[in-house]
């Protein structure tokens, strides 16, 4: 969808006085749509709608060998995979540089032990150890996919149940285990630290977060950046648009601030959702 140069000025007018085309201001969300545990052979699953955009996120789960510089430690391992029928602009391999990014950027933004301690996950050190699948599946883009699909990745997460391990026995080389049988007999992930990623972006002076499509293309430049604990784990530049230090330092300020306020928003849902709950919520 390609926008004239009357819409770009509307919209940029509009955020230049604070209100946008759909009647929010610079900070505002658009409403959020939340369901979790909606995969019956996941061990944990997400769907989150934020207006037009709609993300499916599925956690599996297998017994895999620890890295050698890591024996103590668990894996994680995100795909993203960009639906045709999202987007025109996805048909054939259009969403393949967009999925690859979203992967890079959840990876990192993960990779602190002060975000997700892997060291829950290992089994037995150097032997075995659990290994997390997260597969994000992009249905529709309506704009702002990175903080759909890190609140998306959150829930799901929240929701997965990782098997008790009743017993290691331990035969040489050969490492069996006995995993409990009880489908209740689980064990659930501290997502408390979990990041969650905020899309800023500069539109005429002012920056704005939770960008709609027409907006997205009114950008001069984007960041999105990961906040875990108040901390910044990952910072990343989208598009071709480039930022000015001071700019880039008003879109970290603003999206640190919003992070804080999303997760705290996200995290009081999830304590209280139980499986198969549809919860609907606002920033």
């Amino acid at each position: 969808m390609s926008l004239s140069q009357a819409e770009k000025t509307f919209i940029l007018h509009g955020v230049a006085e604070n209100f946008r085309v759909d009647g929010r201001d610079r900070e505002g969300y658009r409403p959020m749509e939340l369901e979790t545990d909606i995969v019956q052979h996941a061990f944990g699953s997400a769907r989150l709608r934020l207006a037009n955009t709609d993300v499916l996120v599925a956690v599996k789960i297998e017994v895999d060998t620890p890295l050698p510089e890591k024996p103590f430690e668990g894996k994680i391992e995100f795909f993203v995979d960009c639906s045709a029928n999202a987007t025109p602009d996805f048909e054939g391999r259009g969403g393949e540089s967009l999925a690859v990014e979203l992967a890079n950027i959840l990876s990192s933004a993960y990779e602190s032990p002060l975000t997700f301690d892997l060291r829950k996950l290992c089994i037995l050190k150097g032997k075995k150890c659990w290994k997390l699948y997260v597969d994000v599946l992009i249905l529709e883009c309506g704009g702002n996919l990175f903080d759909a699909v890190s609140l998306a990745v959150k829930a799901a997460l929240h929701i997965t149940q990782v098997p008790k391990i009743k017993a290691v026995n331990i035969d040489g080389d050969n490492v069996e285990i006995e995993v409990s049988d009880n489908i209740i007999d689980c064990d659930r992930l501290n997502v408390e630290n979990l990041p969650v990623l905020v899309t800023v972006c500069k539109i005429g002076n002012h920056c704005i977060v939770d960008p709609s499509l027409t907006e997205e293309q009114c950008a001069v430049g984007s960041v999105v950046v990961a906040v875990s604990k108040e901390c910044f784990s990952t910072i990343t530049s989208i598009g071709t648009g480039s930022l000015h230090e001071e700019t880039l330092f008003e879109c970290l300020d603003l999206g640190h601030k919003v992070a804080i306020k999303l997760n705290q928003t996200l995290m009081a849902i999830l304590v209280q959702i139980q499986p198969n709950q549809d919860v609907g919520f606002l920033k």
